[in-house]
C-alpha cells in the first residue's frame, strides 16, 4: 500500500462551525462530508496533513507525537474559532522515519513532540469534516517559508517514499487555498484574472498534466498570491502523479481567496514510475 488518496481541502474559518457556514460555502462542505465517507470506506492506516497555517520559518516540522490533543483559539480570528477541542492519535514510528529520510535527503527537517503545542486551524478545521471519527493515526506537516517550491516538491517525494516503504494505506490532505490575495468581505471572489489562473491549474490537474502544473506553479503562486506561496501544492505534486485519478468537487470564495476541493485517488494496478 501507499498514498491511496490525496485531498486538496479548504480550511476557511467560517466553516469551522457547521451552523455558521454561509450559503456560498455550503457546497464545499457538502463535498468534504462526501469525501469523509470515501475515507471511511477506504479504512486507511494513516492520515497525513500539511497545513498552510503551520508556517515555519527555516525548518520543515513534523509533529511526531503519539497523541494530538488540545483546545484551539485561532490567533488570526479568535471571534470565529474559539475553544475548539480536538483529540487524535499519532504515529510516532513512521513520523520519525519521515524525519530521518528528510535529513538523509539534506532537507532541514525537525521532529516536534511537545504536549503544549496546539494545532493551527488549517489542520483542525478540515479534519472536523474529513475525519469525524478521530480514530485514524495522524501525522501533520508544516510548510516552510525559506523553502523553495522545488525543495517543497522534493520533500513531498521523500515523504511518499517512506510511506510506500511502510506499506501503510494512507490518505494525504493538502490544506490550503489557491488564489489568496485577501480582501475584506467573505462573499468576495478572487479577481477574474486570479480565477482564470485557478481554473487553468485545476484543468492541468484534471488532464494529469503534472509537468505543466510544475512549470506553472512559480508564476501562478506569485501572480495569484497562492496560499503559502504554493508550497502545499508543490508538496502535492511531489506526492501525487499520473497514477492518480483526479476529481474536481467544488470551488468557493472566502474574502477574495479561491478554495478548491479535489480528490486524487490512486488507480488500481497503477505502476510507479
Amino acid at each position: 500500500m501507499t498514498v491511496e488518496l490525496g485531498v486538496l481541502a479548504a480550511h476557511v474559518p467560517s466553516i469551522c462551525h457547521r451552523e455558521n457556514i454561509p450559503p456560498f460555502q455550503e457546497g464545499m462542505v457538502d463535498e468534504m462530508d462526501n469525501i469523509a465517507k470515501e475515507i471511511d470506506a477506504l479504512n486507511p492506516d494513516l492520515i497525513c496533513i500539511v497545513s498552510c497555517h503551520w508556517l515555519s520559518t527555516f525548518n520543515h516540522y513534523v509533529d511526531v507525537a503519539d497523541r494530538h490533543e488540545g483546545i484551539l483559539t485561532a490567533f488570526e480570528c479568535p471571534d470565529i474559532i474559539s475553544d475548539v477541542g480536538y483529540k487524535h492519535v499519532g504515529d510516532r514510528e513512521i513520523a520519525l522515519q519521515i524525519v530521518e529520510a528528510g535529513k538523509r535527503a539534506r532537507i532541514p527537517v525537525t521532529a516536534i513532540d511537545d504536549p503544549t503545542y496546539v494545532w493551527d486551524y488549517g489542520t483542525v478545521v478540515p479534519l472536523r469534516y474529513l475525519l469525524p471519527k478521530s480514530d485514524v493515526p495522524i501525522v501533520s506537516f508544516s510548510i516552510t517559508e525559506a523553502a523553495s517550491l522545488e525543495e517543497s516538491r522534493k520533500w513531498g517525494e521523500t515523504i511518499k517514499h517512506v510511506i510506500d516503504e511502510s506499506g501503510k494505506k494512507t490518505v494525504f490532505i493538502f490544506s490550503g487555498a489557491l488564489a489568496h490575495n485577501l480582501v475584506r468581505g467573505r462573499h468576495n471572489m478572487p479577481t477574474i484574472s486570479e480565477q482564470a489562473l485557478d481554473k487553468q491549474f485545476i484543468n492541468y490537474a484534471l488532464d494529469r498534466d503534472y509537468e505543466s502544473m510544475i512549470s506553472m506553479l512559480p508564476q501562478y503562486a506569485n501572480n495569484a498570491g497562492v496560499e503559502g506561496g504554493g508550497r502545499h501544492l508543490a508538496m502535492m505534486l511531489g506526492i501525487l502523479g499520473i497514477n492518480y485519478k483526479p476529481d474536481f468537487k467544488s470551488y468557493a470564495q472566502s474574502s477574495g481567496s479561491g478554495n478548491a476541493i479535489m480528490t486524487f485517488r490512486k488507480e488500481k494496478n497503477a505502476v510507479e514510475a
